[in-house]
């Protein structure tokens, strides 16, 4: 128990570290919180600083739910359960980092860095197949990068009832999948309805490509 709040603590604070707040002002000097929309996250640095900056970004995003999670699992050997918990706490970390007095990003990062991690772990890699499938698809048809991650993100529990085959595992996970994309909504809503506004229609929202430079 000692060890899996420690974890839980660990997994917040790896989530806490502001990436893109860190490598903007290394790039340009600014703070990345007064560039674009705001969000403390590799899309507006991208849109805001550059492509490589971005690709940084974004690596080291994915790393923290990864790493995250994989010293949960191997080096404390926590229960799943509390694997599941550290997962989610690298999350709420970025989307609410303690170092940038609770601004941040909106958690799609560290929530598929975990997934690389934690879909191995329940013998389910194909499960990454299906949600890069979700997500290259959306893609393709809407050109917007966000979107098409957080709906992979919400298809999470569909795409566990769909292959995992322990019932305990699987309603498990669907759990941490539930409490997932809750998390990603209560920082992806209020975007949404900022760009709905800005554009007047939901089409515009959706088709929203965010390209570089493009304002939130």
């Amino acid at each position: 128990m000692v060890y899996g709040i420690v974890a839980v603590v660990l997994g917040y604070l790896l989530g806490s570290i502001p990436t893109a707040y860190i490598v903007t002002r290394l790039v340009r000097g600014k703070d990345v919180r007064q560039l674009g929309g705001g969000n403390v996250g590799g899309l507006n640095v991208y849109r805001e600083v550059g492509f490589l900056p971005a690709a940084v970004v974004a690596i080291v995003d994915l790393g923290k739910g990864a790493a995250a999670v994989a010293i949960a699992y191997w080096l404390l050997d926590l229960s799943l359960a509390f694997v599941l918990a550290v997962a989610l706490a690298a999350v709420v970390g970025h989307n609410w980092m303690l170092f940038l007095k609770f601004s941040g990003g909106k958690g799609m990062g560290p929530a598929i860095g975990g997934l690389f991690v934690l879909l191995p772990i329940y013998g389910y890699p194909l499960g990454l197949a299906f949600f890069f499938a979700v997500v290259f698809i959306l893609f393709i048809i809407t050109r917007n990068v966000a979107l098409s991650m957080g709906v992979g993100l919400l298809s999470l529990p569909f795409i566990a009832w769909l292959g995992m085959n322990s019932i305990p595992e699987q309603t498990e996970f669907i759990i941490y999948s539930v409490a997932l994309g809750l998390i990603i909504l209560a920082k992806f809503t209020p975007t949404a309805i900022a760009a709905v506004a800005r554009t007047r229609s939901v089409k515009g929202f959706v088709f929203d490509r965010g390209r570089k430079g493009k304002k939130q």
